[in-house]
């Protein structure tokens, strides 16, 4: 017989089936619960804190402890966790550290396993949308409210900030993302690798308390913000386009007057008078403020490349909705925010 040939009868050590069947009875025996208590007391230090947030008794939690020490000194020698005395934290050891990180990273992506399955047969769809766009989703979701509750569709929706736009979608942690992204002007969004449904474009507006003889209206050039005091975000969509015309380094080279979080709180930034100067928001926003709160709002002339626009939309993964039935809850949604837009009568999607 050749070496490297295998009895009759016997699996090839490098068959993973092979493998599978070798896994020592001690590490079988180990649980996902187990698992999941020595993830929860590296977090929190201590056997009691673990059973408060795991609604277990202290004893319960210590048990599991002295199961999974058991077990690991057993394979190589070394326990997983100990105590420094009392009062103190537990201390891990390599072997511990290196575990508790194997389990998170198994159990989520067992979790993720399940949730894609559930996403595949309907049984799940998440939802991500930006503060502005929440309107769009809660016109939909009227239409669905009675279908999905009938099919027990679990309808997740999770608030999605423009930093983690592309990331959330792309990574499955949402089904459908509303928001607005940047674009150049006259060109799809997204440079086709989603589906999109777009429904607005158009480009921002200042909003400003200077007076006219520091700021002239109604216009102004984009070039202009190089010499204007700025109330700017820290991130998102707005961010953006001080970015794509000034660089990167864009806060440097500006000149600053506040940073902000939240545009509501520029808005009353710039109302209060603590700060002077003007910040880049959409027409929708300038319109919805200006007039009473003594603020101005002016217009911006595009002089400065690349010419860009702020486009609100509708995205899916590319492909994935033509996987699945009509009937499935993504075309589902997908279909009702297609009719939502048709009727506040901006432009349909591709």
């Amino acid at each position: 017989m050749e070496s490297g040939t295998p009895l009759p009868g016997l699996i090839p050590p490098a068959d993973p089936l092979a493998e599978a069947l070798g896994y020592p009875a001690a590490l079988l025996d180990t649980t996902l619960d187990q698992l999941r208590t020595l993830i929860v007391v590296r977090g929190t230090g201590s056997a009691l804190q673990a059973a408060r947030l795991l609604g277990r008794e202290q004893s319960s939690v210590q048990k599991q402890l002295d199961t999974l020490n058991r077990t690991f000194r057993s394979l190589c020698g070394e326990a997983l966790v100990g105590k420094r005395g009392r009062g103190k934290d537990f201390v891990f050891t390599p072997t511990g550290e290196a575990v508790v990180e194997r389990a998170r990273g198994m159990l989520a992506d067992l979790m993720d396993d399940v949730q894609a399955g559930r996403r595949r047969l309907g049984a799940t769809l998440t939802a991500g949308t930006t503060e502005f766009t929440l309107w769009l989703l809660a016109r939909a979701w009227e239409r669905l409210a009675g279908p999905f509750g009938e099919r027990g569709v679990d309808f997740r929706l999770v608030h999605v900030r423009t930093r983690d736009f592309w990331s959330r979608l792309d990574e499955g942690q949402v089904d459908v993302l509303c928001g607005s992204v940047l674009a150049p002007a006259g060109e799809r969004a997204a440079h086709g690798k989603y589906d999109v449904i777009e429904w607005r474009r158009g480009s921002p507006v200042l909003l400003t308390n200077l007076p006219e003889d520091v700021l002239p209206g109604p216009t102004a050039p984009v070039s202009a913000l190089a010499r204007l005091p700025l109330v700017v975000p820290v991130d998102g969509v707005i961010a953006g386009f001080f970015a794509r015309w000034f660089g990167p380094a864009f806060r440097e080279r500006l000149t600053v007057a506040a940073q902000i979080d939240d545009a509501q709180y520029g808005i009353a930034l710039l109302r209060s008078r603590l700060a002077r100067g003007c910040m880049l928001v959409t027409t929708t926003l300038a319109r919805r403020v200006a007039g009473n709160s003594g603020l101005r709002v002016v217009e911006l002339v595009h002089d400065l490349e690349p010419k860009l626009e702020m486009v609100s939309a509708v995205f899916a993964r590319a492909g994935e909705r033509e996987r699945y039935a009509a009937h499935h809850p993504l075309n589902l949604l997908w279909e009702a925010l297609r009719e939502e837009i048709a009727e506040t009568g901006y432009p349909s999607a591709r």
